[in-house]
C-alpha cells in the first residue's frame, strides 16, 4: 500500500461486520490501525481525541458519516468515510472478505485526484410555464411571487381565465422548438391566436361582442365556432389586439428555467437539461418539478466532463463522412457536427461518458475522473487483494448512485456481494468502454462487471463487451469474463443477486500485468493487448470482430488509381503515401476503422474489414498498392503513377477533341511536349487544330 500517516478505523457495526484484524494489520502497515465494536456510540471518545488533535483520520463507515464529519468540523480535524459494511462485509461470504476489505482500503486512502476543469452556470429566477390554459396559469398564480413568470398556452381550456391583473406576460401559441440550457433556453413558438396577448387590455369587449360565443377568459379564438362576423375586430379598433390575417406569426424568448406541463414534452430523450422540467400532467410530479426547479436559481461549477481532442476526431474530413458514434449516443444532444470534427456544449453535458466509450481513436476522453485517474484505483484495488491473500478478483463498475442503491439494497436485504467481487464507484458507468475492461482484465481480474443501473442507455456497453469477450475467447481465454448487468431499480437487487451469485468464475490470469491505465485510449488498449497476448492459454496472430470494433484491415482492389484521396482524409495516419515512390501504405496499429478512406475513394477500391492483429505486421508499415511511374513518350519526363495517367486516357477517349490519332497521342506526353507538338502540327501543310481554336 502507498505511505500514509493517518489513523485508520475499522468499525464491525455492532459485531455484524467479521474484522479479521491479523489479516487487516498486516495488510495496513503504513497505517495506524484501530478495531471497533461501536465507533459511533460507546467508542467515539477515541475519535474525539484524535480530532481534537487536528489529525486526519479514515473510518471504514459511511452511515454516521454525518456525525464524524460535524464532530471533525467542531474539533478542527479532517475525517473521510469508506463504505466497508454494504461493500464486504454484510455478505453471505463476509467471513472471507478480508483481502476484499483490505483493498477497499488501500483504495479509500489514495490521495484525492487533481481537479478536472469546470464551467460555470448561472441562473436567474426567469421561469417561463407552457402547456394547457387551466394549467399552467394556476400554476403562474403560485410562482408569480417566487420566480418572474412567463406563460405560454399551447391549448384552450374552456374554463380557464385570464388575471385581472397584468403581473406577468402571457402569450399563445404553438411551440416549435427549444434549446439552450439552464439560464440560457431559447424558445420560439408560433401565434395563431388571432388575439395578440401582449396587446389586449383584457377588457371582455370581444366576448361580449362575438355572436357565436368563440371567444373565451383565456382570449382564446375557438377556431371551429367562429363564423367570420369579425364583430370582435370592430370593438378592438384601439388596442388593435386582433388580426385574422396575422402573417409575422414567429415569436420567441429567452428564459433561465422552463416548466413544460404539456401531454407530449417539447423536449424528448433520457437526459433533460438541467432547469428544464417536464413532469406530464400529474399534480403531484408538478410540484415535485417545481420544487426542483427552485434549486437551480443561482450560480453553479459544472465539471467539464469530456475532452476532445479534434486531431485525430474521424468524424469527418474534406465533407466525406466517417465516425458519428459520438453524437448518435449522446443523450443530452450536447455534441454536434462541426465540419470535420465535432463540438461538445459543456453546458448541456451531464457526464453519461458514452462518447469517450464508443469513440474509436479516443478523441473524446472521460474527465470525471480521468482515466488514468481510475485505472490508478483499479490497479490498487487488484494488488491489494492479492497481496491481502485473495485470489480470482472480480471487479464490479457501478454508478455514484443508482449502482450504489442497487448494492445497499442487496446487502441489506439479500445475500451481499460474492466476498471476490470488489465494486467500484465511478461517476458514471456508460464512460467505462473497452479499454478499461480489457485492461482490468489484463491487471488481475478474472471477470469484470459493469451494473448499468443509471445508464441511459446499456446498447454501447452491451457492444463494447461482445467485442472485448470475443478478443478474450480468441485467445483462450475461457469461460464469461465480460458481462452488463441491467438492473436500473434499487428493487432489481434479487436479479442482481442471482446473476453475481451464480456467474462462473473462470481461471486466473497466469501473471498480472504492472502497467497502468493511461490517458490515450490507444494506447491503454495497446498495453493490455499485448499483456493478454503474452499470457494468453491459446495465442494466435488474428482474430475476426464484428462491424464497429476500433480495429481492422484496409483493403485495396485493382481499381485503385493511386490518387491517394485516401491518405488525405485518414484521421489516424493509418494510411500514407510515400515519398520516393508512388506506393500507398497501411499501418493497422493505427487504423480505428472510421470508414473515411472507403468514403473518400472516387474509384470505390477500397474495403475494411474488422479484425484484431496480434503480429508484427500491425506495427509494421505493409504496401498495399505501388504503381510504376509513367512518363512521357516524347521527352521521358515522368508525369504521375501509370494508372491515374490511364484511368484519364479512358475517360477521356471519347471525347470529340481526341477523336484522331496524333491527339489521343498528346495525352501521353507532358505539358511541355504537348505544347511543342502543337505547334508543329500547325506548320504542316495537311494543316491541324490551331491553338488559338482550342477552348474550354
Amino acid at each position: 500500500m502507498h505511505s500514509s500517516n493517518k489513523p485508520l478505523h475499522l468499525c464491525s457495526c455492532n459485531n455484524t461486520v467479521s474484522l479479521d484484524h491479523d489479516v487487516l494489520s498486516a495488510a495496513c502497515t503504513s497505517h495506524a490501525v484501530h478495531f471497533h465494536d461501536a465507533l459511533c456510540r460507546a467508542e467515539i471518545g477515541v475519535l474525539e481525541s484524535e480530532l481534537g488533535a487536528r489529525a486526519q483520520v479514515h473510518i471504514g463507515c459511511t452511515q454516521e458519516s454525518a456525525l464524524f464529519g460535524e464532530l471533525a468540523a467542531e474539533l478542527g480535524g479532517d475525517v473521510t468515510c469508506f463504505n466497508i459494511r454494504e461493500t464486504a462485509g454484510w455478505s453471505a461470504e463476509g467471513a472471507n472478505a478480508s483481502p476484499k476489505i483490505a483493498a477497499l482500503i488501500a483504495a479509500a486512502t489514495l490521495p484525492e485526484p487533481d481537479p478536472v476543469a469546470a464551467v460555470t452556470l448561472a441562473a436567474g429566477n426567469s421561469l417561463l410555464i407552457v402547456g394547457e390554459a387551466g394549467v399552467v396559469l394556476g400554476w403562474a398564480e403560485r410562482l408569480a411571487g417566487r420566480f418572474e413568470v412567463s406563460v405560454l398556452i399551447t391549448q384552450q381550456s374552456p374554463d380557464a381565465e385570464l388575471p385581472h391583473e397584468r403581473a406577468y406576460p402571457v402569450w399563445s401559441g404553438e411551440a416549435a422548438a427549444i434549446s439552450g440550457h439552464l439560464g440560457a433556453f431559447q424558445v420560439s413558438w408560433q401565434q395563431h391566436n388571432p388575439i395578440d396577448l401582449d396587446l389586449c387590455v383584457r377588457c371582455n369587449a370581444c366576448i361580449r361582442a362575438c355572436p357565436e360565443g368563440a371567444i373565451g377568459y383565456d382570449y382564446q379564438v375557438d377556431s371551429a365556432r367562429c363564423s367570420a362576423h369579425r364583430a370582435c375586430t370592430a370593438v378592438c379598433e384601439v388596442p388593435a389586439a386582433i388580426d385574422f390575417e396575422r402573417r409575422d406569426n414567429v415569436r420567441n424568448g429567452s428564459f433561465d428555467l422552463v416548466l413544460d406541463l404539456g401531454a407530449q414534452p417539447m423536449l424528448t430523450g433520457f437526459t433533460l437539461p438541467q432547469g428544464y422540467a417536464a413532469p406530464g400532467r400529474d399534480p403531484l410530479d408538478q410540484a415535485l418539478a417545481v420544487q426542483s426547479l427552485g434549486d437551480w436559481v443561482g450560480e453553479f461549477d459544472k465539471p467539464r466532463y469530456v475532452a476532445l481532442d479534434p486531431r485525430i476526431c474521424a468524424h469527418s474530413r474534406s465533407r466525406k463522412h466517417g465516425c458519428n458514434n459520438c453524437v448518435d449516443v449522446c443523450s443530452t444532444r450536447a455534441i454536434k457536427s462541426a465540419g470535420d470534427t465535432v463540438v461538445v456544449d459543456p453546458y448541456l453535458c451531464q457526464g453519461c461518458g458514452s462518447c469517450t466509450s464508443v469513440c474509436p481513436s479516443g478523441a473524446m476522453s472521460f474527465q470525471y475522473p480521468r482515466v488514468e485517474d481510475i485505472g490508478l484505483r483499479i490497479k490498487t484495488l487488484l494488488t491489494a487483494h492479492r497481496e491481502a491473500g485473495g485470489s480470482a478478483p472480480t471487479l464490479l463498475f457501478h454508478s455514484l448512485e443508482a449502482g450504489r442503491a442497487l448494492i445497499d439494497g442487496l446487502a441489506r436485504r439479500g445475500k451481499g456481494l460474492p466476498a471476490d467481487v470488489i465494486p467500484l464507484e465511478t461517476w458514471s458507468v456508460d464512460a467505462v468502454g473497452l479499454d478499461l475492461m480489457l485492461a482490468t482484465i489484463a491487471l488481475g481480474a478474472v471477470r469484470v462487471g459493469v451494473l448499468a443501473a443509471g445508464s441511459h442507455d446499456p446498447a454501447p456497453l452491451a457492444s463494447q463487451a461482445r467485442h472485448g469477450a470475443t478478443i478474450l475467447a480468441g485467445l483462450g481465454f475461457g469461460g464469461e469474463r465480460l458481462r452488463i448487468f441491467e438492473c436500473g431499480e434499487p428493487g432489481d437487487w434479487r436479479a442482481l443477486e442471482d446473476a453475481l451469485w451464480n456467474w462462473p468464475v473462470p481461471a486466473e490470469v497466469q501473471r498480472p500485468a504492472t502497467f497502468r491505465p493511461v490517458a490515450r485510449k490507444r494506447e491503454t488498449l495497446d498495453l493490455a493487448l499485448r499483456h493478454l497476448l503474452a499470457v494468453a492459454p491459446a495465442p494466435v496472430s488474428e482474430i475476426a470482430l464484428a462491424q464497429g470494433a476500433p480495429f481492422g484491415k484496409v483493403m485495396v482492389s485493382d481499381a485503385c488509381t493511386l490518387c491517394m484521396s485516401c491518405v488525405g482524409v485518414c484521421p489516424a495516419s493509418a494510411l500514407s503515401a510515400a515519398s520516393d515512390a508512388y506506393r500507398l501504405s497501411f499501418l493497422e496499429k493505427n487504423c480505428v476503422q472510421c470508414g473515411l478512406c472507403e468514403a473518400a475513394c472516387p474509384e470505390l477500391a477500397i474495403t475494411l474489414t474488422p479484425r484484431i492483429l496480434f503480429d508484427d505486421t500491425v506495427r509494421r508499415s505493409v504496401t498495399l498498392r505501388e504503381a510504376e511511374v509513367f512518363n512521357c513518350q516524347s521527352c521521358g519526363k515522368p508525369m504521375g503513377a501509370r494508372p491515374v495517367i490511364e484511368a484519364m486516357f479512358a475517360k477521356l477517349a471519347g471525347h470529340s477533341m481526341f477523336a484522331s490519332d496524333a491527339a489521343r497521342q498528346r495525352l501521353s506526353m507532358c505539358a511541355d511536349c504537348r505544347v511543342i507538338d502543337m505547334m508543329k502540327s500547325e506548320l504542316k501543310p495537311e494543316g491541324g487544330i490551331k491553338a488559338w481554336d482550342l477552348n474550354e
